[in-house]
């Protein structure tokens, strides 16, 4: 959940939104960044070559959820698909709101991965984790809470591996660097939800106050030995320290709701090295399903965001995805899902 709840969101209005009309009125005012932030800074990043072409692909599905398909592997990042309604976006967050997972769609929308890569607890993140877990068999890689919510859910816990911070794990040429990251915070600094949990709880958790964020993970994916690494985040937020010399390809970058965190877009950046490939994420209306275009959350600033990082990593391509393409390695169009 990267969401500061202390901002007041406009009241959701009901209204057919169509590829065009998000195009339209993206292009409004705002310098186009559904269009033209996709263009690049520069032809690439000076500084590191572009990964190969077709060694992987990557599909955004929403929120900071990401498939990423390796020679017929796939890992996922954070897959919320079901996107269910919480008030969030109507006027007010319901902490009642009772959880629940759509196989039918889970299904059409995730293969059948591998890996699954889980960055912290909150609904927005983990809610279809114990479906995918429990009918595919993948493993499931997170913190100690994330383990307990699933054991608790019925997932097997021989198919949880904690981790903390720090591990370098090899999936057999898929390799998964863990980082020690940290949530999104509110204008008072504080988390939203916080909480850790050192024991399942009794009962199956059943309603999105039942989820606490129990810390938070960055990860970077590598696919083979020639790349491309993908920097993934599911929070906007970092710690410096833990993210100084990964070196990405690709950086998936959760865009602040505020500017409680200091100089966020320029510290990431740096430390990152300046990625040859910024994608901004976390911006989205998560309770809108995957079938339609994304729409803004209107708390997110993403074009002061995109306007950030072309100021501050000239030499960083932007790419604003979209849930309905598939990208390649270097997070050029491939095909389209529509």
């Amino acid at each position: 959940m990267d969401k500061d709840t202390d901002v007041q969101r406009p009241k959701r209005r009901i209204q057919a939104f169509g590829r065009r009309a998000v195009l339209r009125g993206a292009a409004v005012g705002a310098a186009a960044s559904l269009l033209a932030a996709t263009t690049d800074a520069t032809a690439t990043a000076a500084h590191r070559g572009a990964p190969a072409a077709g060694s992987a692909s990557f599909r955004w599905l929403g929120t900071s959820g990401w498939r990423i398909d390796v020679g017929g592997r796939t890992v996922l990042f954070d897959p919320y698909i079901t996107r269910f309604r919480t008030g969030l976006f109507d006027g007010g967050l319901e902490p009642g709101t009772k959880l629940r997972s759509d196989p039918g769609l889970v299904r059409e929308h995730v293969g059948r991965p591998e890996i699954v890569l889980v960055s912290h607890s909150h609904w927005d993140h983990i809610a279809d984790v114990p479906l995918i877990a429990r009918s595919t068999g993948a493993r499931v890689v997170g913190t100690e809470t994330t383990f307990h919510l699933l054991v608790a859910f019925g997932v097997d816990p021989g198919q949880i591996s904690v981790v903390k911070g720090g591990e370098v794990l090899d999936f057999d040429g898929i390799t998964v660097q863990v980082v020690s990251s940290l949530h999104s915070r509110n204008k008072r600094h504080s988390y939203f939800a916080p909480g850790t949990l050192n024991a399942p709880p009794a009962t199956a958790p059943s309603t999105i106050s039942d989820l606490p964020e129990g810390d938070t993970l960055a990860f970077q994916v590598t696919a083979g030995n020639d790349g491309p690494s993908a920097f993934l985040m599911g929070a906007s937020d970092f710690s410096e320290q833990a993210v100084q010399g990964l070196g990405p390809d690709l950086a998936m970058v959760a865009v602040p709701a505020g500017d409680a965190v200091f100089r966020y877009t320029s510290r990431l950046l740096r430390a990152l090295d300046r990625p040859g490939v910024v994608v901004p994420v976390h911006w989205d209306n998560f309770e809108e399903p995957l079938s339609e275009p994304p729409r803004r959350d209107p708390v997110m600033d993403l074009d002061g965001f995109v306007a950030q990082v072309r100021r501050e990593s000239p030499t960083s391509r932007i790419v604003v995805p979209d849930y309905r393409t598939t990208y390649g390695a270097d997070m050029r169009a491939g095909t389209s899902t529509a």
